[in-house]
Formats: C-alpha cells, structure tokens, sequence
C-alpha cells in the first residue's frame, strides 16, 4: 500500500523505465543538455551523477560498469572519459543541474532541462553573464543572489573569470 519508493517508477514496467533513463543519460551525455519533463529529469540525474562518477575512478571495473548504463558505449563512454571527467576533476559530486522550465506543450506535464554544469551549453552561466551585462548597462549594482551565481559559475572552471568576461562581452554587443 503506502511507504516510501526508492525510484519514480515513471509508469512504465521496469525494463522500460530502465531503457528510458539509459537513453536519456545517452542523450545528456552527447549534448550535455536535454529537455523532458521533471520527474524523469530527476531521475536520469542521479544516473548521470553515477556515470561521471564511475568515470572518475577510472579502473576496469568501474568502466566495464560505466559501458553497462550507456547507450552506444563506443561512443558515448570515451566523451565521458575525456571530456567530461577531465571537467569534474576537482568537483566532489553536484555534476548536473536540474532546472524547470514552462511545459513544453500544452497538455504535457511540468518539463525541465537536465544539463551538464560547466559546460558549454551551461545556462546557469549564460543567465548570469546577461545579467552582469545588463546591470553595467543601466549602471546598477549587481545584487547578492548575482554575486554568489558568479562564484558558483567560475569556482571551478578553469579560466572562469575570463571566460565569465567574454560572456558578458558577447551580451553587451547584442543590447
């Protein structure tokens, strides 16, 4: 009857929840940013966690494993062992983001986007590089939730602070 799930079990039988959340961590692996709706969003989350975490450690086990969740092993496990691993090198875990979002059709349930943070398609960074831009225009001071949104975009990137720079740089040229 009642009690707590483990998982959302997405109405579907358990062989295709499990496909759908291996496609999806496929799919955010490839483009580093997917839109679906929320629960499943949440779902693949904690599988993508995994994936980068079993990449991270870097033995044959853990990438037999890895190759075992991933759709298309050939090509997805060698961007996640040379580009996404090498990314989250020093990060302790929080590798995803889940952020919603307006549905995407009418008569859809609440959507999201799960994306890889860091990344190139990173919207956390992208919002926080208009905002900045925006506040020099108008000539106001940036706000606290602004200033900490700076520090969690560039704490662990690389070149942060430059690249954070040439964002808003972009985004004054566009106003």
């Amino acid at each position: 009857m009642g009690g707590n799930k483990a998982f959302r079990a997405l109405s579907r039988s358990s062989a295709h929840r499990n496909a759908l959340l291996r496609n999806l961590v496929t799919a955010l692996v490839k483009h580093e940013s997917i839109s679906t709706t929320y629960a499943k969003a949440k779902e693949a989350q904690a599988i993508a966690e995994r994936v980068i975490t079993l990449g991270k450690q870097e033995t044959d086990a853990s990438v037999k494993q890895l190759k075992k969740i991933l759709f298309v092993p050939e090509e997805t496990a060698p961007r996640v062992m040379k580009v996404l691993v090498p990314r989250y090198r020093l990060r302790q875990g929080g590798y995803t983001r889940v952020q919603r979002i307006e549905p995407l059709r009418t008569d859809q349930a609440e959507s999201a986007i799960l994306e890889f943070v860091d990344g190139p398609r990173d919207m956390r960074f992208a919002l926080t590089a208009k905002t900045i831009a925006r506040s020099k225009k108008e000539g106001g001071e940036l706000s606290d939730i602004t200033l900490l949104n700076i520090k969690k975009v560039t704490q662990f990137r690389v070149n942060g602070e430059k690249e954070l720079e040439a964002e808003v740089k972009k985004f004054e040229e566009r106003m």
